[in-house]
């Protein structure tokens, strides 16, 4: 997603925030965005573990029919 910002960019990105935010705010957004994103990753998770025990069930289930 990120590849090719480099520090460069992340220095950029960050100006750009402080000017818009202001220094008090920051540390407020940044914890926002890493809840955000660990809500996010948690749900992809979730979805993507129950996509494999489906998948298993529908294994499973066609090993019992060839027997």
């Amino acid at each position: 997603m990120f590849n090719n910002v480099g520090i460069p960019g992340l220095i950029i990105i960050l100006a750009i925030a402080l000017i818009v935010f202001g220094p008090a705010k920051l540390p407020q957004l940044g914890r926002a965005f890493g809840d955000t994103l660990r809500e996010f990753r948690n749900s992809t998770r979730g979805m993507v573990d129950d996509t494999e025990d489906n998948v298993v069930r529908q294994e499973k289930d066609e090993l019992k029919l060839l027997k």
